[in-house]
């Protein structure tokens, strides 16, 4: 019964937090992007050299696309001419540094963490998208063209809200937040169901065997493990906590978290459709390099 209990008080603790966290950072989100002339990011992306790749790691860091906004949009980047290295990296990036990622873990895991988190997989992106492009990479896009979608982004019509004053402004953000938010409340609710589960029940010499810091190929391991748990963001972050309390190390939980929102098989399905195979797998390797690299940098870091 104390068990049954404990696990019931994870799950709503939880559950209340990430709701409030993904509130505020989508609402903060639809606010800088109603600042941001999309014009001028379009125009810095088509940057020379690794600048550009730093632009479009930066962007795609700022926004908190799901495959279904961040696959047509790469397209789009592509048909606009923009460099086909600072596509890679803000297709990198965006899944990665995702803000509703990047807020949960420095809520949930700490500032440090997150700030670790965030420089690595930035650098990540940014070197990845300039090599993939120096490799001849791009010769493997096919010739699509696909409409963009908006199946999970409430803040389309940027260039039509700036004219607002704040307050519509933050109205519209929290509206747009709140639409964001319905139809990934289900998973959100998996995922914290789940995180509880192995909190309250999962024995904790099971996960210390296989991740726990003793085990030099954790980090490997937890990179490919995160791929089928991997739902949605918000569904991850929870599973982690919840692996990270039953004796996961931190290392290792950043790998699964990685591996899971960068080689996610929905995403990596909607890739192979614009994508030669070739190109496709350079990507999964990458994402797993980018994984295995973040969990053995912690070390430094932290």
């Amino acid at each position: 019964m104390n068990t049954l209990i404990g696990t019931l008080q994870y799950f709503v603790l939880i559950t209340f937090e990430l709701v409030a966290l993904f509130m505020f950072i989508s609402a903060l989100v639809e606010i800088i992007l109603m600042y941001v002339p999309e014009e001028k990011i379009r125009k810095r992306l088509s940057g020379a050299g690794m600048f550009g790749n730093v632009i479009a790691a930066g962007f795609g860091a700022l926004t908190p696309f799901c495959a279904c906004s961040t696959i047509p949009m790469t397209v789009g980047f592509l048909n606009a001419g923009v460099p086909f290295g600072s596509t890679m990296s803000f297709l990198i990036a965006s899944p990665l540094l995702n803000p509703i990622i990047i807020g949960m873990l420095g809520a949930i895991v700490g500032i440090k963490a997150m700030i670790a988190y965030f420089v690595i997989a930035f650098l990540c992106s940014v070197i990845f998208g300039f090599v993939m492009e120096k490799m001849g990479m791009q010769k493997y896009v096919k010739n699509v063209r696909l409409k963009p979608s908006s199946c999970c982004s409430g803040s389309n019509n940027i260039v039509d809200k700036r004219a607002l004053p704040f307050k519509g402004k933050l109205k519209i953000a929290f509206a747009n937040a709140w639409d964001s938010l319905r139809p990934i409340m289900g998973y959100l609710l998996i995922g914290v169901a789940l995180g509880a589960g192995i909190y309250g029940y999962m024995p904790q010499d099971f996960v210390m065997n296989i991740a726990g810091p003793d085990n030099p190929f954790a980090i490997p391991v937890a990179a490919v493990l995160g791929i089928p748990l991997y739902i949605r963001a918000e569904t991850a972050i929870p599973i982690g906590v919840a692996l990270m309390g039953k004796g996961m190390s931190i290392r290792a939980v950043i790998a699964l978290i990685i591996g899971g929102a960068g080689m996610a098989i929905p995403e990596m399905t909607m890739l192979a459709s614009i994508f030669k195979k070739k190109l496709v797998t350079m990507i999964v390797l990458v994402i797993f390099l980018t994984a295995v690299v973040s969990g053995y940098l912690f070390n430094i870091l932290l």
